[in-house]
Protein backbone atom coordinates (compact mmCIF):
# COMPACT_ATOMS: atom_id res chain seq x y z
CA UNK A 1 0.00 0.00 0.00
CA UNK A 2 1.63 3.06 -1.32
CA UNK A 3 0.06 5.45 1.05
CA UNK A 4 1.91 7.05 4.48
CA UNK A 5 1.54 5.38 7.61
CA UNK A 6 1.16 8.23 9.19
CA UNK A 7 -2.06 9.24 7.05
CA UNK A 8 -5.64 9.90 9.37
CA UNK A 9 -8.03 7.76 8.71
CA UNK A 10 -11.92 8.01 9.66
CA UNK A 11 -14.12 5.73 9.34
CA UNK A 12 -17.26 5.85 7.84
CA UNK A 13 -18.90 3.57 9.93
CA UNK A 14 -18.50 2.32 13.48
CA UNK A 15 -18.35 -0.81 15.77
CA UNK A 16 -22.13 -2.44 15.89
CA UNK A 17 -23.32 -1.19 12.45
CA UNK A 18 -24.81 -3.89 10.13
CA UNK A 19 -22.07 -2.40 7.30
CA UNK A 20 -19.24 -4.41 8.08
CA UNK A 21 -17.55 -6.79 10.53
CA UNK A 22 -15.46 -6.24 13.77
CA UNK A 23 -15.19 -2.43 13.42
CA UNK A 24 -13.76 -0.11 15.50
CA UNK A 25 -15.03 2.30 18.19
CA UNK A 26 -12.60 4.48 17.50
CA UNK A 27 -13.37 7.56 15.35
CA UNK A 28 -9.96 8.16 13.84
CA UNK A 29 -6.56 6.20 13.43
CA UNK A 30 -3.39 6.44 11.78
CA UNK A 31 -2.84 4.09 8.70
CA UNK A 32 -0.28 2.77 9.82
CA UNK A 33 -2.24 1.15 13.45
CA UNK A 34 -4.49 0.18 10.72
CA UNK A 35 -2.31 -2.26 8.87
CA UNK A 36 -0.84 -3.81 12.49
CA UNK A 37 -4.43 -4.62 13.76
CA UNK A 38 -7.08 -4.79 10.48
CA UNK A 39 -7.66 -7.96 9.37
CA UNK A 40 -8.54 -6.68 6.36
CA UNK A 41 -5.22 -5.25 5.53
CA UNK A 42 -2.71 -7.69 5.55
CA UNK A 43 0.12 -6.90 3.11
CA UNK A 44 0.22 -10.64 1.53
CA UNK A 45 -3.29 -11.00 0.56
CA UNK A 46 -4.89 -12.03 -2.68
CA UNK A 47 -7.73 -10.25 -4.19
CA UNK A 48 -9.48 -13.20 -3.54
CA UNK A 49 -8.99 -13.94 0.22
CA UNK A 50 -9.65 -10.09 0.96
CA UNK A 51 -12.76 -10.67 -0.51
CA UNK A 52 -13.48 -14.02 1.71
CA UNK A 53 -11.67 -12.28 4.77
CA UNK A 54 -13.78 -9.51 4.32
CA UNK A 55 -17.59 -11.09 3.38
CA UNK A 56 -17.12 -14.20 5.24
CA UNK A 57 -19.65 -14.29 8.54
CA UNK A 58 -21.53 -11.33 7.15
CA UNK A 59 -25.23 -11.61 8.18
CA UNK A 60 -27.58 -10.88 5.13
CA UNK A 61 -27.99 -6.63 4.77
CA UNK A 62 -31.36 -5.13 6.77
CA UNK A 63 -33.88 -4.55 4.50
CA UNK A 64 -33.37 -0.51 4.49
CA UNK A 65 -30.15 -0.87 3.18
CA UNK A 66 -31.37 -0.83 -0.89
CA UNK A 67 -33.66 1.92 0.41
CA UNK A 68 -31.24 4.04 1.25
CA UNK A 69 -29.37 3.81 -1.46
CA UNK A 70 -31.84 4.33 -3.61
CA UNK A 71 -31.89 7.77 -1.43
CA UNK A 72 -28.91 8.72 -2.31
CA UNK A 73 -29.30 8.19 -6.08
CA UNK A 74 -32.60 10.21 -6.08
CA UNK A 75 -32.24 12.48 -3.72
CA UNK A 76 -34.33 13.20 -0.11
CA UNK A 77 -35.94 15.56 1.53
CA UNK A 78 -33.70 18.06 3.29
CA UNK A 79 -33.15 17.27 7.33
CA UNK A 80 -34.34 21.04 7.74
CA UNK A 81 -37.77 19.94 6.42
CA UNK A 82 -38.08 16.88 8.08
CA UNK A 83 -37.65 18.08 11.56
CA UNK A 84 -39.70 21.22 10.80
CA UNK A 85 -42.55 18.88 10.32
CA UNK A 86 -41.45 15.78 12.71
CA UNK A 87 -41.36 18.33 15.73
CA UNK A 88 -44.69 18.41 16.06
CA UNK A 89 -45.68 18.12 19.82
CA UNK A 90 -48.91 15.75 20.26
CA UNK A 91 -51.20 15.60 23.20
CA UNK A 92 -52.23 12.17 24.84
CA UNK A 93 -55.67 12.43 22.59
CA UNK A 94 -54.42 13.78 19.75
CA UNK A 95 -51.56 10.92 19.48
CA UNK A 96 -54.43 8.83 20.03
CA UNK A 97 -56.20 10.14 17.34
CA UNK A 98 -52.86 9.90 14.81
CA UNK A 99 -52.36 6.40 15.49
CA UNK A 100 -56.10 5.54 14.93
CA UNK A 101 -56.34 7.27 12.21
CA UNK A 102 -53.10 6.56 10.17
CA UNK A 103 -50.95 3.54 9.99
CA UNK A 104 -48.24 4.46 11.59
CA UNK A 105 -46.15 2.41 13.74
CA UNK A 106 -45.89 4.07 17.47
CA UNK A 107 -42.17 3.81 18.37
CA UNK A 108 -41.32 3.69 22.08
CA UNK A 109 -37.52 4.53 22.82
CA UNK A 110 -37.64 5.08 26.49
CA UNK A 111 -35.02 3.11 28.63
CA UNK A 112 -36.23 -1.01 28.77
CA UNK A 113 -37.22 -0.78 32.27
CA UNK A 114 -39.57 2.39 31.78
CA UNK A 115 -40.95 0.35 28.54
CA UNK A 116 -41.83 -2.88 30.61
CA UNK A 117 -43.58 -0.79 33.94
CA UNK A 118 -46.38 0.66 31.40
CA UNK A 119 -46.30 1.86 27.83
CA UNK A 120 -49.53 2.28 25.16
CA UNK A 121 -50.83 -0.43 23.60
CA UNK A 122 -49.44 -1.84 20.42
CA UNK A 123 -46.11 -0.11 20.22
CA UNK A 124 -42.99 -1.46 19.48
CA UNK A 125 -39.83 -0.77 21.59
CA UNK A 126 -36.55 -0.14 20.69
CA UNK A 127 -34.66 1.95 22.76
CA UNK A 128 -32.42 5.21 21.78
CA UNK A 129 -29.57 4.30 24.07
CA UNK A 130 -28.96 0.63 22.77
CA UNK A 131 -28.65 -0.38 19.24
CA UNK A 132 -31.19 1.73 18.17
CA UNK A 133 -30.82 2.75 14.48
CA UNK A 134 -29.54 -0.58 12.78
CA UNK A 135 -32.72 -2.09 14.87
CA UNK A 136 -35.25 0.43 13.48
CA UNK A 137 -34.00 -0.72 10.14
CA UNK A 138 -33.89 -4.38 10.58
CA UNK A 139 -37.41 -4.60 12.05
CA UNK A 140 -39.28 -1.89 10.54
CA UNK A 141 -37.60 -1.97 7.23
CA UNK A 142 -39.77 0.21 5.35
CA UNK A 143 -37.67 4.11 5.55
CA UNK A 144 -41.69 5.56 4.63
CA UNK A 145 -43.47 4.15 7.46
CA UNK A 146 -45.47 6.63 8.95
CA UNK A 147 -43.76 6.77 12.75
CA UNK A 148 -45.35 8.50 15.53
CA UNK A 149 -42.68 8.94 19.12
CA UNK A 150 -42.56 8.36 22.61
CA UNK A 151 -39.27 9.70 23.59
CA UNK A 152 -37.86 10.42 26.77
CA UNK A 153 -37.94 14.01 28.08
CA UNK A 154 -35.90 16.41 25.98
CA UNK A 155 -34.71 14.33 23.62
CA UNK A 156 -37.31 14.12 20.32
CA UNK A 157 -34.93 16.14 18.09
CA UNK A 158 -32.24 13.40 18.76
CA UNK A 159 -34.53 10.66 17.72
CA UNK A 160 -35.69 12.30 14.95
CA UNK A 161 -32.09 12.80 13.91
CA UNK A 162 -30.72 10.04 14.13
CA UNK A 163 -34.06 8.18 12.08
CA UNK A 164 -33.38 10.61 9.60
CA UNK A 165 -29.63 9.54 9.22
CA UNK A 166 -30.73 6.11 8.50
CA UNK A 167 -33.52 6.93 6.20
CA UNK A 168 -36.43 7.40 8.35
CA UNK A 169 -38.10 10.78 7.90
CA UNK A 170 -41.81 9.78 8.11
CA UNK A 171 -42.26 11.18 11.49
CA UNK A 172 -45.48 12.00 12.07
CA UNK A 173 -44.97 13.95 15.74
CA UNK A 174 -44.27 12.83 18.90
CA UNK A 175 -46.23 12.64 22.46
CA UNK A 176 -45.79 15.63 24.57
CA UNK A 177 -44.49 15.15 27.97
CA UNK A 178 -43.61 11.70 27.23
CA UNK A 179 -45.22 8.72 28.53
CA UNK A 180 -45.93 10.67 31.70
CA UNK A 181 -48.66 12.92 29.94
CA UNK A 182 -50.63 9.40 29.43
CA UNK A 183 -51.03 8.29 32.29
CA UNK A 184 -51.58 11.71 33.52
CA UNK A 185 -54.47 11.63 31.21
CA UNK A 186 -55.90 8.26 32.78
CA UNK A 187 -55.25 6.94 28.99
CA UNK A 188 -54.95 2.99 28.75
CA UNK A 189 -52.02 1.43 28.78
CA UNK A 190 -50.07 -1.96 28.80
CA UNK A 191 -47.11 -3.73 30.83
CA UNK A 192 -44.46 -6.48 30.60
CA UNK A 193 -44.23 -9.26 32.63
CA UNK A 194 -40.45 -9.06 33.72
CA UNK A 195 -39.05 -11.87 35.94
CA UNK A 196 -35.31 -11.88 37.40
CA UNK A 197 -33.45 -15.24 36.72
CA UNK A 198 -33.38 -16.54 39.83
CA UNK A 199 -37.47 -16.42 39.52
CA UNK A 200 -37.16 -18.83 36.16
CA UNK A 201 -34.98 -20.74 38.15
CA UNK A 202 -37.87 -21.53 39.77
CA UNK A 203 -39.78 -22.00 36.77
CA UNK A 204 -37.50 -23.70 34.47
CA UNK A 205 -38.17 -27.57 35.27
CA UNK A 206 -41.94 -27.51 34.03
CA UNK A 207 -41.28 -24.97 31.31
CA UNK A 208 -37.79 -25.36 29.53
CA UNK A 209 -40.06 -27.12 26.16
CA UNK A 210 -41.22 -22.92 26.02
CA UNK A 211 -38.29 -20.99 26.56
CA UNK A 212 -37.11 -18.79 23.60
CA UNK A 213 -33.76 -17.14 23.03
CA UNK A 214 -34.03 -13.75 20.59
CA UNK A 215 -29.96 -13.55 20.56
CA UNK A 216 -27.99 -13.50 17.14
CA UNK A 217 -27.04 -17.07 15.51
CA UNK A 218 -23.50 -17.14 17.09
CA UNK A 219 -24.36 -15.95 20.65
CA UNK A 220 -26.92 -19.22 20.85
CA UNK A 221 -24.79 -21.25 18.94
CA UNK A 222 -21.89 -20.05 21.20
CA UNK A 223 -23.98 -21.41 24.65
CA UNK A 224 -27.49 -20.88 25.81
CA UNK A 225 -30.18 -22.16 28.20
CA UNK A 226 -30.09 -26.16 27.73
CA UNK A 227 -33.44 -26.87 25.69
CA UNK A 228 -34.32 -23.09 24.55
CA UNK A 229 -35.29 -22.53 21.19
CA UNK A 230 -34.00 -20.11 18.74
CA UNK A 231 -35.56 -17.23 16.98
CA UNK A 232 -32.75 -14.55 16.47
CA UNK A 233 -34.45 -10.98 16.34
CA UNK A 234 -33.85 -10.04 13.39
CA UNK A 235 -35.92 -12.77 12.31
CA UNK A 236 -39.28 -12.72 14.74
CA UNK A 237 -41.78 -11.37 12.20
CA UNK A 238 -41.05 -14.55 9.99
CA UNK A 239 -41.60 -16.93 13.09
CA UNK A 240 -44.09 -15.91 14.75
CA UNK A 241 -46.59 -18.70 14.50
CA UNK A 242 -43.47 -20.59 16.61
CA UNK A 243 -44.65 -19.15 19.53
CA UNK A 244 -47.42 -21.01 21.64
CA UNK A 245 -50.49 -19.68 22.11
CA UNK A 246 -52.35 -21.42 25.49
CA UNK A 247 -49.33 -21.44 27.15
CA UNK A 248 -46.87 -18.66 29.01
CA UNK A 249 -43.65 -18.85 27.44
CA UNK A 250 -40.32 -17.29 28.31
CA UNK A 251 -37.90 -14.73 26.43
CA UNK A 252 -34.43 -14.05 26.97
CA UNK A 253 -31.62 -12.18 25.33
CA UNK A 254 -27.91 -11.47 26.29
CA UNK A 255 -28.64 -8.47 28.73
CA UNK A 256 -32.17 -7.62 28.56
CA UNK A 257 -32.65 -4.75 25.78
CA UNK A 258 -33.60 -7.03 22.92
CA UNK A 259 -35.93 -9.49 24.80
CA UNK A 260 -37.82 -6.27 25.40
CA UNK A 261 -38.14 -5.19 21.55
CA UNK A 262 -39.17 -8.70 20.73
CA UNK A 263 -41.55 -8.74 23.38
CA UNK A 264 -42.89 -5.07 22.23
CA UNK A 265 -43.27 -6.81 18.67
CA UNK A 266 -45.02 -10.22 19.89
CA UNK A 267 -47.84 -8.09 21.61
CA UNK A 268 -48.23 -5.65 19.21
CA UNK A 269 -49.08 -8.74 16.80
CA UNK A 270 -51.49 -9.81 19.93
CA UNK A 271 -49.09 -12.62 21.38
CA UNK A 272 -49.43 -11.23 24.93
CA UNK A 273 -48.75 -14.61 26.90
CA UNK A 274 -45.23 -14.15 27.50
CA UNK A 275 -42.40 -13.29 30.30
CA UNK A 276 -39.12 -11.47 29.65
CA UNK A 277 -36.04 -12.44 32.31
CA UNK A 278 -34.92 -9.57 33.18
CA UNK A 279 -31.16 -9.11 32.75
CA UNK A 280 -30.94 -11.50 29.94
CA UNK A 281 -28.22 -14.61 29.69
CA UNK A 282 -25.66 -12.80 31.56
CA UNK A 283 -28.17 -13.08 34.57
CA UNK A 284 -29.02 -16.66 33.66
CA UNK A 285 -25.32 -17.83 33.75
CA UNK A 286 -25.24 -16.97 37.72
CA UNK A 287 -28.05 -19.02 38.51
CA UNK A 288 -27.98 -23.24 37.93
CA UNK A 289 -30.44 -23.41 35.15
CA UNK A 290 -28.63 -26.07 33.25
CA UNK A 291 -26.74 -24.51 29.89
CA UNK A 292 -25.09 -26.32 27.29
CA UNK A 293 -21.18 -26.36 27.10
CA UNK A 294 -19.41 -22.93 25.94
CA UNK A 295 -18.26 -22.48 22.41
CA UNK A 296 -15.38 -19.77 21.43
CA UNK A 297 -17.06 -18.15 19.27
CA UNK A 298 -13.72 -17.52 16.89
CA UNK A 299 -14.06 -21.39 16.16
CA UNK A 300 -17.39 -21.32 14.69
CA UNK A 301 -17.87 -21.03 10.83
Amino acid sequence: MPLSDDLIVYPNHGAGSACGKNMSKETTDTLGNQKKVNYALRADMTKEEFIKEVLEGLSEPPGYFPQNVMMNIEGYESFDRVMSKSQNPLSPKAFEAAANETEAIILDVRHQRDFVKGHIPRSVFIGIDGGFAPWVGALIMDVSQPILLVTPKGREEEVITRLSRVGFDNVFGYLDGSFDAWKRADMVFDIITSISADEFEKDYVENKDVVFDVRRDGEFISEHVDGAKHTALDTLNNHLSEFPEDKTFYLYCAGGYRSIIAASILKSRGIHNLVDIAGGYGTIKNTEIPRTNYVCPSTLK
